[in-house]
């Protein structure tokens, strides 16, 4: 696989001491090892052997081939092994009817089976699609609940620096250890739902360093996965189920309770909202409201995807489709030979190609949260949410004061180019005059000399002079 080789980044902080070097190793603010996790992974601008069985696919990169020329993200790659097998099940029952006895049927029974098939992978395809959009559903709602958390927590939570610049500090600090523990519920959640036990995952394992829990206090050796064989490999990568390994493996493996990692984190996140508001940092009744609710949200994802992964397609009726299409599939030579001769085992192959592959199709997706091509990108979505708080904390948070009165604050873009400034020494009747003339000089063919006669009823003489839009404007027009 493709290893990233971009260059370590150095991170300094400002607020530091200017006799700290930052260009200097040995800085202590200067951590050599600091990798940041990329905002979008690498586009691969070449695929490799193991991209076409493993996935998800990276959502960043483009093909300019046509759908039907695509390999990447289709089912064929665990298809050549069922349509080898087709071919040479169509190959003898043609060979058998050509050269030693016909073997051929009347095809009526295509028309009665295909019916029943239809329906079979239609049932299959609609309940998978469905719980793979669910849990897009859910993963979204669990996102824009991070982000509103994150927002509550960096803009509203108060850094006491007037009472000391420790405790103001030990304000910030604590901050980032909860927006962290945001970051860890997505992180965890996902590992989670691929049945990974363990908390030395490299995207986890710095984020929950600091918290007593029951995986982490668990043998980590025995949540370890052993490499498998190429011959085992090979064997998934096509699709054979023999080859397959109980996903619930590693959990099996312990012997130890490994307890709920995003459920213990929420109890974490809880716990620090609880501390900032007893110490008035978070004082304002409807911001405890939301944040106690934005946690209740993010425990109704967490049981809403674990429901999803937990109800698979009843038994049943897998085993039911899957017979009915392999059946249907098999009895195919016979019902084709009489019309297709030795077209027969093309038109055998062709029929098992878009049957199984619509089956295959549903198998892949009924479990979104995978490792499978076409499952959804957690990794991503976990690295874009990553983001996103990183955006939030690069900046402390903001008064109104320091966007509001400022020289670029163009209050009336596109009518007026003048800044803040220029329009707090006019008058409030100079200011509503502008905003009519801005509503009235957006529509179309409107001509100056209307757009004033309109707002002469809130004209008042001022010291300043008075609004003129065909000055204001940057082009020097009304419209």
């Amino acid at each position: 696989m493709e290893q990233d080789k971009s260059p370590r980044l150095q991170v300094t902080d400002a607020s530091s001491s200017n006799s700290s070097n930052p260009n200097d190793p040995t800085s202590p603010i200067v951590d050599p090892s600091f990798k940041p996790f990329p905002l979008r992974t690498k586009t691969h601008t070449s695929l490799e052997l193991d991209d076409y069985f493993l996935g998800p696919r990276d959502m960043n990169h483009h093909s300019k081939l046509p759908y039907f020329l695509r390999l990447h993200g289709s089912v064929f790659p665990k298809m050549i092994l069922p349509l080898a097998i087709v071919g040479g099940w169509a190959t003898a029952i043609t060979c058998i009817s050509k050269f030693v006895h016909d073997l051929g049927i009347n095809s009526v029974l295509l028309t009665i089976t295909g019916f029943v098939v239809s329906l079979a992978l239609s049932f299959r395809s609609t309940t998978a699609y469905e719980r793979y959009m669910e849990g897009r559903k859910y993963w979204a709602q669990l996102v824009v609940t991070s982000r509103n958390m994150a927002r509550l927590i960096w803009i509203h939570t108060a850094e006491r620096h007037d009472v000391s610049e420790e405790q103001g500090k030990a304000d910030l600090l604590g901050k980032l250890t909860a927006l962290n523990l945001v970051n860890a519920f997505a992180v965890a959640l996902k590992h989670r739902l691929r049945f990974e036990p363990s908390v030395e995952y490299p995207d986890l394992q710095p984020l929950i360093a600091n918290l007593h829990t029951l995986a982490g206090e668990a043998d980590q050796t025995k949540l370890q996965p052993k490499k498998a064989t190429p011959w085992k490999t090979a064997g998934e990568y096509l699709g054979v189920s023999f080859a397959e390994s109980n996903p619930r493996k590693l959990i099996k493996r312990s012997n130890e309770n490994l307890g709920n990692l995003p459920l213990e984190i929420l109890t974490y996140l809880g716990s620090y909202m609880d501390h900032v508001m007893k110490s008035g940092q978070l004082s304002v009744p409807i911001h405890q409201t939301h944040a106690i609710n934005n946690i209740a949200v993010l425990a109704d994802v967490l049981t809403g995807t674990e429901r999803i992964l937990t109800t698979p397609v009843p038994i049943a009726y897998s085993i039911s489709i899957s017979q009915i299409t392999w059946v249907y599939i098999l009895v195919l030579p016979f019902q084709l030979y009489k019309s297709l001769g030795w077209v027969t085992i093309f038109g055998t192959i062709l029929a098992a190609y878009i049957i199984l592959g619509l089956a295959a199709i549903g198998y892949e997706i009924e479990n979104p949260f995978g490792h499978d091509v076409n499952d959804l990108p957690l990794d991503a979505y976990c690295r874009e949410l990553a983001g996103d708080i990183d955006v939030l904390t690069s900046m402390p948070a903001p008064t109104a004061e320091e966007f509001i009165a400022t020289a670029e604050n163009k209050v009336l873009f596109p009518l007026s180019m003048t800044s803040y400034e220029n329009w707090k020494s006019r008058s409030l009747a100079d200011i509503r005059k502008a905003l009519r003339s801005k509503a009235t000089t957006a529509a179309p063919k409107l001509s100056l000399e209307r757009a004033n006669a309109q707002s002469q009823s809130t004209n008042a003489a001022t010291a300043v002079p008075a609004f003129d839009p065909s000055k204001d404007r940057p082009d020097g027009n009304a419209c």
